[in-house]
């Protein structure tokens, strides 16, 4: 736990120190995400956050791995597949920001295609789901052919990412939710005695926390796609890393419980745009939180509540968890 608090500080710190110098370059550049009828922002805002974020991940976890736990980590297979992957999640929301700062829409596919060639990393490196352990005999008693295996993770981790990058549509949101699954993430990884994926965990909580002092209603920075993607990134490829690596019966629902509320709100999202027959992955008002608001709740009302049943699944996964130890 130690080197958890020592990553989660050195990442909060960084993060909050360079959120400002982010805040006055975006303004500066013009960097900054114009407001439309679909937006709850009224007024242009700086988008630099994810950038900060990643520097913040990066450093942080580098750092502590080969300052403290050399010694201890045998590979950096999957940590590299993590960073590269986390890298090209960053560039292209980069691109998908920049648009959005003329007013225009980057077009769906190539960031699409990027998602598969970052998981695709991602299981190269090592880190997919081998199969259904059995909790007793600590065994698997399904184990996946390498190229279901691999098809099954990428579709995890394009999923994660795009449920996370709808769920950015308000101040401290996603920031908030992403913090409490990592959380529930570390939590676990701590556990079962995955160290790598908890100092990714405490990272990525520290980053958020750091970012939500300037995120939160009203937000003066928000994270972009470029952040919420690598957010997303991260969160799905730890779910999928050292001991998230095989699922039994029962955990093979923790991740997923941990990252609940963007999951279940992403699901009936695009069911109901597919009912409707409209494009699944055009953004509109139906999400969760805009139903919210349009109910009467002011947006801090609203985060409130999503963050209440975000905690609310993160106990129900640490719950199972727990038994299942």
């Amino acid at each position: 736990m130690f080197v958890d608090l020592i990553t989660f500080l050195f990442a909060f710190a960084i993060v909050y120190a360079l959120i400002p110098i982010m805040r006055f370059v975006a303004i500066k550049t013009g960097f900054v995400d114009m407001p439309t009828e679909r937006k709850a922002h009224k007024n242009p805002l700086p988008m630099l956050g994810g950038l900060a974020m990643i520097i913040g991940f990066v450093v942080a976890t580098i750092i502590v791995r080969h300052g403290f736990l050399h010694s201890v980590i045998r590979t950096d297979r999957e940590f590299i597949g993590l960073l590269v992957g986390a890298v090209i999640m960053f560039l292209v929301g980069m691109i998908d920001d920049y648009a959005k700062t003329r007013k225009k829409d980057f077009p769906a596919w190539p960031k699409f295609i990027a998602q598969i060639v970052a998981a695709t990393i991602l299981v190269y490196t090592g880190a997919d789901i081998k199969g259904i352990e059995d909790p007793i005999h600590n065994d698997y008693f399904i184990t996946f052919a390498p190229w279901i295996s691999s098809i099954i993770t990428i579709l995890w981790v394009v999923g994660i990412v795009n449920v996370f990058n709808f769920l950015d549509g308000l101040d401290g949101l996603a920031g908030g939710i992403a913090a409490v699954s990592a959380l529930t993430l570390l939590i676990i990884s701590t556990l079962k005695g995955d160290t790598s994926s908890a100092i990714f965990a405490a990272a990525l909580i520290g980053g958020c926390l750091a970012f939500l002092r300037f995120n939160f209603y009203p937000a003066r920075i928000i994270m972009g796609d470029a952040g919420s993607t690598f957010i997303g990134f991260v969160l799905a490829a730890v779910s999928v890393m050292g001991a998230f690596k095989s699922a039994t019966v029962i955990s093979i629902f923790v991740p997923i419980l941990a990252l609940g509320v963007p999951i279940f709100d992403a699901i009936y999202v695009v069911l109901r745009r597919a009912i409707e027959g409209r494009p699944v992955y055009k953004a509109d008002r139906t999400h969760s939180h805009y139903r919210l608001m349009a109910s009467g709740l002011t947006q801090v009302q609203t985060v409130s509540i999503m963050y209440l049943v975000a905690v609310g699944f993160s106990l129900i996964a640490l719950a199972i968890a727990f038994i299942n130890h």
